[in-house]
């Protein structure tokens, strides 16, 4: 990763701790898509798994009240560190921690208590269709961008036509 791109990642995490710390839902969405043509230009899997990590918990954060997500503080708490232990790894260059620390990431959301676990998948789910459809305005193929993010062609032609005028 350049060190133009380490520099910005690292205020983005920054940023998103703080966001998620003042449940700022809309900061952590604006996050995720200030990342989306790094993620359409890298192509790896640290970049597309951080833009979805960030949309999604900018959606847990929108709908934390009726979620009733329990030790809510302990949560932010446990993200928050893996963000930390990321920058860390950026700093430090070390691509191959950053890349565990970011899909340690993805996990702690998915391992949420059980009334939670299908919710999440889904807005995970989701969250993939909604960035791969900006990652192939950003002029990937829909072939590229669904292999990228583990989705077939067919679930991001159907999200492209809802959106299509």
């Amino acid at each position: 990763m350049e060190q133009k791109e380490v520099e910005h990642t690292v205020n983005v995490l920054k940023s998103a701790k703080q966001a998620l710390l003042s449940k700022d839902a809309f900061g952590l969405n604006n996050l995720s898509n200030q990342k989306i043509h790094t993620a359409s230009s890298a192509q790896d899997i640290e970049s597309i798994t951080l833009i979805i990590i960030l949309y999604a918990l900018s959606k847990i954060v929108e709908r934390r009240d009726s979620l009733k997500i329990p030790r809510w503080d302990i949560f932010v708490k446990r993200i928050n560190s893996f963000f930390d232990l990321a920058i860390k790894a950026l700093i430090e260059n070390n691509q191959k921690k950053y890349r565990d620390y970011i899909l340690r990431t993805k996990t702690s959301l998915e391992s949420l208590p059980i009334n939670l676990k299908s919710y999440i998948k889904e807005i995970l789910k989701k969250a993939s269709i909604n960035k791969a459809f900006h990652i192939y305005e950003h002029g990937l193929s829909m072939g590229q961008t669904a292999k990228l993010l583990g989705l077939t062609q067919w679930e991001l032609l159907e999200y492209t036509g809802q959106r299509t005028p």
